[in-house]
């Protein structure tokens, strides 16, 4: 496909990522996020308790101490941990606020937003305003607070950002913006941004998605691989599996960007499917921002 011509708040918002993601690691802030040997329970809803899976796996790779991740409505009462990290853009969210109300661990709140609860609710707030978004699907607030994250454990993200700057540019090929499946595999800290990109997907195109961990898809989800279907990596693959999809009719992708800016690829073309459908990116249907429940 040739060069798009920005049209909408999520197209601007996913293009920013580099400079979003670069601001954000150099201003990790000191003290509020999890310190090393601390236990940490990360939280969220959406994309962020998928961004919440990305952070505690590496955490626990480089380390820092146990981290574990909930969605913020299935976190476990009396379990015990030295801090809760909540991951929530809007600052909104009733599952988070719910959460952070009864529990008298520790608390930090990562958002976009310092004119919400969640300013209250949290011990400690590290506030990204510059990553805040317009559009309803989270693209860039998602990204730069995993980069953010990803700096504290002491990853140099450079390579990362390069990475990204070429995401945003690089041509997407026809055969996936007009593929009938997706199925997004991970591994370790990356089955987290496999749910995400298959989130994005539905969100934003409502096409057919699913994500697995990479070594669990030949354990019965390869059998739908096929001609027009897409088996996405976003890391580095099993030995084989690119054959056997490949055997089987479908198409794999992978590549050796960074899984943030592979992220970013995926992102885009769930933006190409939705005007090829004529569907707003912006506004999905049946979301909001935030997820506020009646009392």
């Amino acid at each position: 496909m040739g060069r798009h011509v920005v049209t909408s708040h999520t197209e601007a918002e996913i293009v920013s990522q580099p400079s979003c993601w670069r601001r954000a690691v150099a201003n990790v802030p000191a003290g509020a996020l999890p310190r090393h040997g601390e236990r940490v329970a990360v939280v969220g809803c959406g994309t962020s308790w998928f961004i919440a899976m990305a952070y505690a796996a590496l955490r626990e790779r480089a380390g820092h101490g146990e981290t574990d991740a909930f969605a913020a409505s299935e976190a476990p009462s009396g379990r015990s941990y030295d801090r809760v990290l909540a991951l929530t853009r809007s600052g909104t969210t009733t599952e988070v606020l719910e959460l952070l109300g009864q529990t008298t661990t520790k608390t930090t709140a990562i958002t976009a937003d310092q004119e919400t609860p969640i300013m209250r609710a949290a011990d400690e707030v590290v506030v990204l305003d510059y990553a805040d978004e317009r559009s309803v699907v989270q693209t860039r607030f998602a990204t730069t607070q995993l980069a953010l994250l990803r700096a504290s454990l002491g990853e140099d993200l450079t390579q990362a950002i390069e990475d990204a700057e070429r995401a945003v540019t690089a041509p997407l090929p026809d055969e996936l913006v007009k593929a009938e499946q997706f199925s997004f595999l991970g591994a370790g800290w990356t089955v987290g941004l496999a749910q995400e990109a298959a989130l994005k997907m539905r969100e934003a195109s409502r096409s057919w998605t699913e994500a697995y961990p990479a070594m669990e898809y030949r354990h019965g989800p390869i059998s739908i691989a096929g001609p027009g279907r897409v088996t996405w990596m976003l890391g580095t693959a099993p030995t084989g599996l690119r054959a056997q999809v490949e055997q089987a009719g479908g198409t794999f992708v992978e590549s050796g960007l960074d899984p943030m800016a592979e992220l970013i690829r995926a992102q885009r073309v769930a933006v190409a499917r939705a005007f090829a459908q004529q569907l707003n990116p912006d506004e999905p249907m049946h979301l909001t921002r935030s997820v506020i429940l009646s009392p």
